[in-house]
């Protein structure tokens, strides 16, 4: 099984250095793919319910913050030349998808085709108000804003009209390095998040789940699947179990659940202290023969 790394890139300890000693460390140590999390504003007092805590709160001081993970990606880009670089997740429905198709169309193009776009729909209506972006029918605004981005991607020139976006006939350039286009990774557990991995996903990232809330969401997801023609074949599965306290004895569990990689919570306080993590916990799940 692969094994990803869900690093927050928080400030202020996410500094050049840390990044810089983070890539390449955690490349060496087997480490599929890194995982870089977006919220462009976080608040003090929000009405929004967290979906991964018991007291819908985010466990992130509002004083700290996340880097722009496209940015952050492509810093780690330059540092790096095998490990995956995936977005977990791109608020896509609260961007602007032209930008956000260039974005990762540089990534790709820069990092010589190792991105895995991970997109969801959001949680927190208030980061949505300050952005001017509206919460209601942010799922469907999500599949058409991917479908913008996928001609920018694709078509020598291209044109969208649809009903939250209109695109007059243009070029965009470069295209991603990935053909078609990077593959389009759903995050979210629900029945709407998953009805959107089998209609136009190649990938799904649950997060913190257990072996057993995953394989449940799995065996639905292949139902949704094979409604539509598909199989599970067809994509990959990444779960990460973020704050469950998982042993590695649940690897296997994962593993015949039909987990493809599994995303282990990677943090450290500061670049002194994160190779003793890092080593920690390539440890702890990566198997010897992943490691360099």
């Amino acid at each position: 099984m692969k094994i990803g790394l869900f690093s927050p890139f928080s400030n202020p300890i996410a500094t050049p250095e840390y990044l810089s000693t983070l890539g390449p460390a955690a490349e060496e140590r087997g480490f599929h793919a890194l995982w870089a999390a977006e919220h462009v504003v976080l608040f003090d007092e929000y009405g929004s319910r967290y979906p991964y805590s018991d007291d819908g709160r985010i466990p992130v001081a509002s004083d700290t913050g996340f880097l722009d993970p496209l940015c952050a990606l492509n810093f780690l880009a330059a540092a790096t030349s095998r490990i995956r670089l995936a977005t977990g997740i791109c608020l896509v429905p609260q961007r602007n998808p032209v930008y956000t198709a260039k974005q990762v169309a540089t990534l790709d193009w820069l990092s010589d085709g190792r991105v895995d776009f991970g997109v969801g729909v959001g949680w927190l209506a208030e980061e949505f108000e300050a952005v001017g972006a509206s919460f209601a029918r942010r799922g469907a605004r999500c599949r058409e804003y991917l479908a913008v981005m996928q001609t920018l991607w694709k078509d020598p020139v291209s044109e969208y009209k649809g009903e939250f976006y209109t695109l007059a006939g243009c070029r965009q350039y470069p295209k991603p390095v990935q053909a078609p286009h990077p593959p389009i990774w759903f995050g979210g557990e629900s029945e709407a998040a998953l009805r959107r991995v089998a209609d136009l996903g190649q990938g799904w990232y649950g997060f913190n789940l257990d072996p057993e809330a995953a394989e449940e969401r799995i065996k639905r997801l292949d139902v949704l699947l094979r409604e539509r023609g598909r199989s599970l074949g067809e994509i990959e599965v990444a779960v990460s179990p973020y704050l469950k306290p998982i042993e590695p004895t649940a690897l296997a569990r994962y593993r015949d659940a039909g987990v493809d990689q599994l995303v282990v919570l990677g943090f450290a306080q500061d670049s002194e202290t994160l190779l003793h993590t890092l080593d920690e916990t390539a440890e702890r799940w990566v198997l010897p023969a992943q490691r360099l």
